[in-house]
């Protein structure tokens, strides 16, 4: 089992990393240059990721045959405040107040979606699979909501600047807002199969792509300057002491199985691709967020099968 976890992970976590490769090489071999990568980080936040979330909700989502599905959006919203305070008591050891802004965030945000669904494919039996997927679907609905509303702010925050709500109403908060809005009046119903197929088409790319900028972001990095305090203090936080804390309060508050394990995949994820997208879009110097995430994902190969095993030892010992 221990080695099973491992493979599990490692594939996973390797099929992102040849994503971001090929956005690497395009950008190293000048095939794809700033102006471009500025166009697909626009793409994915304007389009794509929208997209995608309109057809997940409209074709998957009703609230009659999810009463209690608050739960998770709230439980989604309680994974990042723990993820923010963790990395808020960590940045008097920071310097800079961008270098602050952008730890926080990607202590604070998980990749939450492509990887939790990976490591529950391959971990669990058909009959749980199923529960597990509904549930890591409504815990996304709460997560991007936060993600685009907060995490926009927090990456795109300046103390010269003044509050703007436009920070809290981009396009991914704005199209979940908007979905839910039709599902709750029953007009999804009257939503076509042949318009959701190939919107479902285009917002399946938005992974490949954000990888692809991800990478992009990396070739104009000079890697040898990479921040060794913050990224060392960011694996401690994201890969060990968030988990660790997940698997207590799982522990101590008796927390069932299947939620169990998705607040602890949850709280052991590496940092979330998206920011680097964010940062592209918003015009923000990416000082530390595209070597945050290339490393905590390179970490998390490790991390990830040990808390595993420390949680499935504790099933099996219940």
């Amino acid at each position: 089992m221990p080695l099973e976890h491992f493979k599990i992970t490692g594939i996973a976590v390797s099929q992102i990393f040849l994503l971001a490769a090929m956005g690497f090489f395009l950008v190293k071999r000048k095939f794809l240059e700033g102006a471009g990568l500025d166009a697909v980080s626009n793409l994915v936040l304007d389009v794509t990721l929208p997209v995608l979330i309109f057809c997940q909700l409209i074709k998957d989502f009703s609230f009659q045959a999810y009463p209690d599905w608050w739960i998770f959006p709230l439980l989604s919203i309680g994974v990042t405040v723990i993820g923010l305070v963790v990395g808020f008591l960590l940045l008097p050891l920071i310097k800079g107040e961008q270098h602050k802004l952008q730890f926080l965030s990607l202590v604070g945000f998980q990749n939450s979606g492509y990887l939790p669904l990976a490591l529950a494919a391959a971990l669990l039996a058909q009959g749980e699979l199923n529960a597990m997927f509904i549930y890591l679907f409504l815990f996304l609905c709460g997560f991007n909501l936060v993600m685009f509303s907060v995490g926009v702010y927090i990456l795109n925050f300046h103390k010269e600047r003044k509050f703007d709500w436009q920070n809290f109403l981009s396009m991914p908060v704005t199209v979940t807002l908007f979905s839910l809005l039709i599902i709750f009046f029953g007009l999804n119903k009257f939503v076509p199969d042949a318009v959701i197929k190939p919107l479902r088409m285009l917002g399946d790319s938005t992974l490949p792509l954000a990888m692809l900028v991800v990478g992009g972001n990396l070739a104009e990095l000079n890697l040898k300057n990479i921040n060794k305090r913050a990224i060392s203090l960011l694996i401690l936080a994201k890969m060990i002491i968030l988990p660790a804390i997940g698997l207590g309060l799982i522990i101590v508050l008796g927390i069932p199985k299947l939620i169990g394990l998705l607040i602890l995949i949850q709280l052991a994820m590496p940092s979330a691709v998206t920011l680097s997208v964010i940062l592209r879009n918003y015009k923000k110097e990416d000082l530390l967020v595209s070597q945050g995430i290339l490393l905590t994902h390179l970490a998390s190969v490790i991390t990830i099968p040990l808390f595993l095993i420390l949680y499935f030892s504790r099933i099996m010992l219940k």
